[in-house]
């Protein structure tokens, strides 16, 4: 076991591995980068994607009662002005006049926003300005004032404009929810904060339709909820914490709003939202598009707007948060240590490395054999080349919980030696017994 662990990751560590290993990539590298911008690799692509997975089962593989959708990314502009999006998404923006940098005038610290100076160059600032997020684009072949269109800057609207449609065609009943994951565009200043705040970003995002007298309760349930899926998502409870919106900080549509938050090396920001909308979202597309968007009640005849409370993630913060919190350094010896990624096994890149012990005396044919039969219910991954142990750590450094080698024993009696990535535990196991192991290991998997 190891005796000693390091476990507060910086930035430069994570951004480090996280190019070395195949996570994430600065978008467009070769051509010098584009700012915010990032690509995810083969591990992060499939991290993303896992994280995508356990989510939407946790959202509407567990409930009876909550249902998915994928709305369009171009939406009807009206829409963005039912939302308040067209009036009221924007940032106060300052820009130096001498070093060209723009700030969001909220974020400078007092003795900038009071002298009007720069905090990079000490140049003077411009007046302050307010600067709408929404990227515009034109729809069809003639740039003028009617083609113009957005990006959504966030997925929860496409939800609302379909709240009919899918009512009618699930045959659901309030209460009820409906989810999504895409993609959304905010046009804003972004952080150094590697995929923390991005322009290009996805949304998990759930609305559940209630009524209005019941707000109260189902909004303190699906806070309990969503702090609990982080701790089954494998993050460590002392890194969480909630944060309650203030009068100054609830957006427009807001009644009460708190935040999941978590400790990421430059400090406690937002991992999710939780949101009374009330009525707000319904009432004005019923109001702007002139359709009825009332819930009737058959058992009560009562006709009413549903109040929404609203569960808003961000995947790739999300992604951000699970290499933060899996990120790990240990001496296991007086010589020798490792880096490791502690990620739940449901999330992580790769579940099993097979690796032969040596590649000759066909041991790396019967390793291939094996890996190629734990393909159909696992991530795997293929190594033969260097000795066994460097081999253990570059499985360690991308989170493989499970390790299997193969060697002369194999031949004998049919066992083979399966390894755990927190533990550095090793138990020698029959080949059949391989994939049920690693089910119930996976099962009963709680994070140290």
């Amino acid at each position: 076991m190891a005796e000693e662990v390091k476990t507060q990751v910086t930035m430069d560590q994570l951004v480090s591995l996280c190019k070395r290993r195949g996570f994430v990539f600065q978008s467009s590298e070769i051509y010098g980068g584009l700012s915010s911008a990032w690509d995810y690799g083969p591990m992060g692509v499939e991290l993303k994607n896992n994280i995508k997975d356990f989510w939407w089962k946790a959202m509407t593989g567990m409930y009876d009662n909550i249902v998915g959708i994928d709305a369009a990314i171009l939406m009807h502009p009206k829409v963005w002005e039912a939302s308040g999006h067209v009036e009221n998404f924007s940032d106060p923006l300052v820009d130096c006049k001498q070093c060209k940098l723009r700030f969001r005038e909220d974020n400078l610290e007092e003795e900038n926003r009071t002298s009007r100076t720069c905090p990079d160059c000490g140049g003077e600032l411009t007046e302050s300005r307010q600067f709408n997020l929404m990227f515009s684009t034109h729809l069809g072949s003639v740039e003028e004032t009617g083609s113009i269109v957005y990006l959504r800057p966030e997925t929860a609207q496409g939800i609302y404009v379909n709240f009919k449609n899918v009512l009618q065609t699930s045959r659901q009943k309030i209460p009820f929810g409906i989810a999504q994951v895409g993609k959304a565009f905010r046009n804003e200043i972004t952080t150094k904060n590697f995929i923390f705040r991005t322009c290009e970003f996805e949304q998990m995002e759930m609305q559940f339709f209630i009524h209005p007298s019941e707000d109260r309760k189902w909004f303190e349930y699906w806070k309990e909820q969503r702090w609990e899926y982080y701790l089954e998502l494998g993050i460590r409870e002392n890194k969480l914490q909630f944060h309650q919106h203030g009068p100054d900080e609830l957006a427009h549509y807001a009644k009460d709003a708190y935040d999941i938050q978590y400790e990421f090396p430059f400090g406690w920001k937002e991992l999710e939202g939780v949101h009374n909308r009330t009525d707000y979202d319904l009432r004005r597309h019923g109001e702007f598009s002139g359709k009825d968007l009332k819930y009737l009640d058959e058992a009560t005849g009562e006709r009413f707007i549903p109040y929404v409370i609203e569960t808003s993630a961000g995947l790739t913060r999300t992604v951000l948060t699970v290499l933060s919190d899996a990120y790990e350094e240990e001496q296991i010896d007086e010589k020798e240590g490792r880096t490791v990624l502690r990620f739940h096994p449901d999330i992580a890149p790769v579940t099993v490395g097979v690796f032969p012990l040596v590649k000759k005396d066909g041991l790396a044919e019967l390793a291939q054999d094996i890996e190629k039969e734990l393909r159909s219910d696992f991530s795997t991954f293929y190594d033969q080349g260097g000795a066994i142990g460097r081999r253990y750590r570059r499985q360690d450094e991308i989170g493989t919980p499970y390790c299997v080698t193969i060697d002369y024993q194999t031949k004998e009696d049919k066992t083979v030696t399966l390894r755990f990535r927190d533990s550095m535990e090793q138990i020698r196991i029959p080949i059949d017994e391989i994939a049920g192991t690693i089910r119930k290991s996976t099962k009963a998997y709680r994070r140290v």
